[in-house]
């Protein structure tokens, strides 16, 4: 059995007494799309950092390809998306990726080829001679999402990737990751969008204030969280339907969207009397469905609580960006 592409052990890291990673162990086998899922301040931006090793865990250890080295001295073999994005606004789009390419050891022929090839996929061909600043910010952060994947890396390490994408362009990405993770790339990517991970991702990884949580392949995380569960979709006076979703000895656990609705059923309820309920309110039901748990009501049932409380310290502290890595990357190998 070949060992994981990452392994993350006992990893702690802690910013002005505030705890961001605790204690955190995970592996990311070979070929697998893996979500780093967790709240906004949970750590999944300082767990990357750490696995980049931009910064260094104040304990435990990050182990790349199986090997001691860091994640700088693997960069040729890593295609990196910062959380915080960064291009240099003034040069034309397609020789940022030349030079982006070429920080990651590519030939300026063949970065330019590349480039072409990849301003062409995503859409972009026709901006390759306009400056970055011409570029909306979904634009950049196409071009952004090349860079990082130029130099053919065998792991891809995104985070927040969808972010602030338009559903159009946020497809082209999804598609993307999924043909490069089924021609054998490996991917991890931090995301709070819990239905793009759940149709993604072969294994699912979730923190909570720096602690994990969940830990599993998706159908290991669905069978552990149980219950049954209904799906509920309403096409006439939806708001009937809430005395019956908040009626604890026939729902559990309710997430409430208004047109719809997912429930887990009380101990010893019965989807019968759901349905006999919800009828006898007068809400027009279009969707009565036993399903498996959503990631979204598993996300919600462990770190629901947790999300909703703020603390006076994340992980979110200005951070190193992309530029800043790759000048440093430079000079370690000039």
């Amino acid at each position: 059995m070949s060992s994981p592409v990452i392994q993350v052990q006992g990893v702690t890291k802690r910013f002005a007494g505030h705890t961001a990673v605790h204690n955190l162990s995970m592996d990311v086998p070979k070929g697998v799309i893996l979500g780093l899922l967790g709240p906004n301040g949970a750590g999944k931006s300082t767990t990357i950092r750490m696995m980049m090793d931009i910064i260094e865990p104040d304990e435990g250890r990050v182990s790349l390809f199986g090997g001691s080295l860091g994640g700088r001295d693997l960069s040729h073999r890593i295609g990196f998306l910062p959380e915080e994005r960064g291009l240099y606004k003034k040069m034309k789009v397609a020789d940022h990726l030349v030079f982006l390419g070429e920080t990651k050891g590519v030939a300026p022929h063949a970065a330019r080829t590349k480039a072409g090839e990849w301003l062409e996929r995503l859409g972009l061909q026709d901006w390759a001679d306009k400056k970055v600043e011409d570029l909306s910010k979904g634009m950049q952060q196409k071009v952004q999402f090349a860079g990082a994947l130029l130099h053919d890396p065998e792991l891809l390490i995104l985070d927040e990737p969808f972010s602030g994408l338009d559903p159009v362009n946020s497809q082209v990405l999804k598609d993307t990751v999924v043909e490069l993770a089924r021609s054998g790339k490996t991917v991890l990517f931090s995301t709070h969008i819990m239905e793009q991970a759940e149709k993604m991702c072969d294994r699912v990884v979730i923190i909570s204030r720096g602690e994990k949580v969940v830990d599993g392949t998706m159908a290991e995380v669905k069978r552990e969280a149980g219950g049954l569960h209904i799906a509920l979709a309403f096409h006439r006076d939806a708001g009937k339907a809430g005395p019956v979703l908040r009626d604890r000895s026939l729902v559990a656990t309710v997430d409430d969207s208004g047109a719809s609705a997912e429930v887990e059923l009380a101990a010893g309820g019965d989807s019968d009397r759901l349905l006999e309920a919800l009828m006898q309110s007068g809400v027009g039901i279009s969707r009565f469905e036993i399903v498996e748990p959503s990631l979204q009501s598993i996300f919600i049932a462990k770190v629901g609580a947790d999300a909703a409380r703020s603390v006076a310290i994340d992980d979110s502290r200005p951070g190193p960006g992309l530029l800043d890595d790759i000048v440093d990357v430079v000079s370690r190998h000039a």
